[in-house]
């Protein structure tokens, strides 16, 4: 029964790891521009949150989140929002931050 206990739990392990890896994006330096960039010309509004915003914590229900442009070429399927002069990439199921570009 022990035995069986300790598999079950590393098995929860590895599958919470798979999906934190999973929800993991890689942007380059010049894809960072690019977005940059692109906020700036097409002038998005920043919105105001009072709580901290790092990356892992949820987005409060209010924040509009909006379509990653293809443009980008990365995190598809994602939602972004500018805030305090970042543009913040969101996981749009749980609306988990999953990463901030300067």
């Amino acid at each position: 029964m022990r035995r069986a206990l300790m598999i079950g739990a590393a098995a929860i392990a590895l599958l919470a790891s798979s999906q934190a890896i999973a929800q993991t994006v890689v942007i380059e330096p010049e894809q960072r521009l690019k977005i940059r960039e692109y906020v700036v010309k097409q002038r998005i509004n920043p919105v105001t949150i009072r709580e901290r915003v790092t990356v892992g914590s949820t987005v409060p229900a209010d924040v509009e989140l909006m379509s990653v442009p293809a443009e980008w070429g990365v995190a598809r399927g994602h939602r972004y929002f500018y805030w305090n002069d970042h543009v913040v990439l969101v996981e749009p199921s749980g609306r988990r931050v999953i990463e901030i570009i300067d």
